[in-house]
C-alpha cells in the first residue's frame, strides 16, 4: 500500500480507553475520510493484539496502518509501515526489516536539512512540528511555518504538519506546503466520524 499523496493523518489516542474502544474511534475516523491511521501507544498494555485489530479495520477501508516507534511491532503485525522519532532508528535499518514497500516516515521537527536527506535516504515522507500548542505534545519543540515552505520547494515526498491543528488553523499548514495533516486530540477527544470530515473539507478547498 502505497502513502497518499494528501489527506486526514489520524493517529490514535488510546490512553484510557479499552481496545473496543480505541478500533471503534479508529473505525469512525476512517469513515469520516482520514487517509492514514498511525497506532501510537506510549503506554501499551496488549500493543500487539490492538495493532493487529486495527490493522484487520484498515484493510477494510484500503488505508494504511503505520507504527510509531517500533519496526519490531510493524514488523510482527504485519502493518504497511513504521513512523521513526528522534531515537528509533534510521531509514535504511527500517527499510531493510520492512522490506521495499514499506512506508517509512521520519520525524524531523522544525529541521529542513533533516527531511531532505532523509528523503535522499528513502524515507516515504517526512513530518514537521508542532506548530501550534498540543495536548499531546506540550514539550515539543515549535515548528516555523516557513519550514514548509522551504520543504515543499525541495523536497519530493508528502510532507505531514502535526501539533495542534484544528479545523481552523488547517488550511494555513495546507497553503504552506503541507500535504497531510496528522491529527490526534482534535479527532479523538471528539465524535471522531464528524470531526474527520471538518479536517477532510479543508482539502476540498486546497488546490492539488
Amino acid at each position: 500500500m502505497k502513502m497518499p499523496r494528501r489527506g486526514l493523518y489520524a493517529i490514535t489516542q488510546p490512553e484510557n480507553r479499552t481496545i473496543n474502544q480505541v478500533v471503534k474511534d479508529v473505525e469512525a475516523a476512517l469513515r469520516g475520510g482520514a487517509s492514514v491511521i498511525q497506532y501510537r501507544d506510549k503506554n501499551p498494555v496488549d500493543a500487539k493484539q490492538l495493532a493487529g485489530q486495527l490493522l484487520t479495520i484498515c484493510r477494510t477501508y484500503h488505508v494504511p496502518l503505520l507504527i510509531n516507534d517500533s519496526i519490531e511491532l510493524a514488523l510482527a503485525v504485519g502493518a504497511d509501515g513504521v513512523h521513526l522519532g528522534r531515537n528509533d532508528g534510521e531509514v535504511a535499518e527500517a527499510r531493510r526489516l520492512l522490506g521495499p514497500n514499506a512506508i517509512i516516515g521520519v520525524s524531523c521537527y522544525n529541521d529542513v536539512e533533516k527531511a531532505l536527506s532523509v528523503a535522499q535516504a528513502g524515507a516515504d515522507y517526512v513530518a514537521f512540528g508542532r506548530f501550534f500548542p498540543s495536548g499531546s505534545k506540550p514539550l515539543a519543540a515549535p515548528a516555523e511555518i516557513v519550514s514548509l515552505q522551504r520543504a515543499k520547494q525541495s523536497i519530493g515526498v508528502p510532507i505531514v504538519a502535526i501539533g495542534g491543528i484544528l479545523p481552523e488553523n488547517g488550511g494555513q499548514l495546507l497553503a504552506a506546503g503541507a500535504d497531510l495533516l496528522a491529527v490526534i486530540g482534535g479527532i479523538f477527544d471528539h465524535e471522531p466520524e464528524s470531526a474527520a470530515r471538518a479536517y477532510q473539507a479543508l482539502f476540498n478547498h486546497q488546490p492539488e
